[in-house]
């Protein structure tokens, strides 16, 4: 299935499904990008045991063109990890309290993230545009999500929610996340909530 980047394809106009039709009509599609933030410390964990998929200097920031068939594909690798992977603590999984890998059968939300940008990763998609985030949720637990950047705006794939939803729309407060430039270095994220220290202890699978 072919992934379209830029802007300037004449022959595949975007055809925008639902969200992004709202995307666009209602609230701001791009969330504010702040200054530099600490990786969590289970992303230096998982670079050191898998180097190759942490490899890569600082590149150009590129977002995924929207079509149908782009949005089709992000849908179908997220509906097949959220249902092949089943939900589970690291301490369940691997006897520590945070490791972040690619689940075999069961993980937590890292985890599921891992896989999902692995999947898109080898079906072309550039790595600029997906991007591993650090939340807290309605209930102001530590959680991770994929935070896809596309021409329309960033989406969220997520292990808790079965749909694919506009940043705005997920009810979270977003504290950082990886660098569109370099996936190494981590960028903090604009938000008008409270701020909470992300620990491993509280976070959910």
């Amino acid at each position: 299935m072919s992934v379209f980047f830029g802007h300037d394809s004449a022959s595949a106009a975007p055809i925008r499904p639902a969200p992004v039709i709202r995307a666009l009509t209602e609230k701001p599609i791009y969330i504010g990008v702040g200054d530099y933030a600490r990786p969590p410390m289970g992303w230096v964990q998982f670079c050191s045991e898998h180097a190759d998929d942490c490899r890569g200097g600082p590149s150009e920031p590129r977002d995924v063109r929207l079509t149908a068939p782009t949005w089709s594909q992000l849908v179908e690798i997220n509906d097949h990890v959220n249902a092949m992977i089943q939900p589970a603590t690291d301490v369940d999984v691997y006897g520590k309290v945070e490791y972040w890998t690619y689940p075999v059968d069961r993980g937590d939300c890292e985890d599921y993230v891992l896989l999902k940008r692995r999947l898109l990763l080898d079906a072309g998609w550039p790595r600029e545009a997906l991007l591993i985030t650090v939340v807290r949720d309605q209930r102001d637990e530590g959680h991770a999500v994929l935070t896809v950047r596309t021409d329309h705006g960033e989406f969220v794939l997520d292990n808790q929610v079965a749909d694919i939803l506009p940043w705005y729309d997920t009810g979270y407060r977003f504290v950082k996340r990886q660098s569109q430039s370099n996936p190494n270095s981590w960028v903090a994220l604009g938000d008008s909530r409270p701020r909470t220290p992300v620990t491993a202890s509280d976070r959910r699978p």
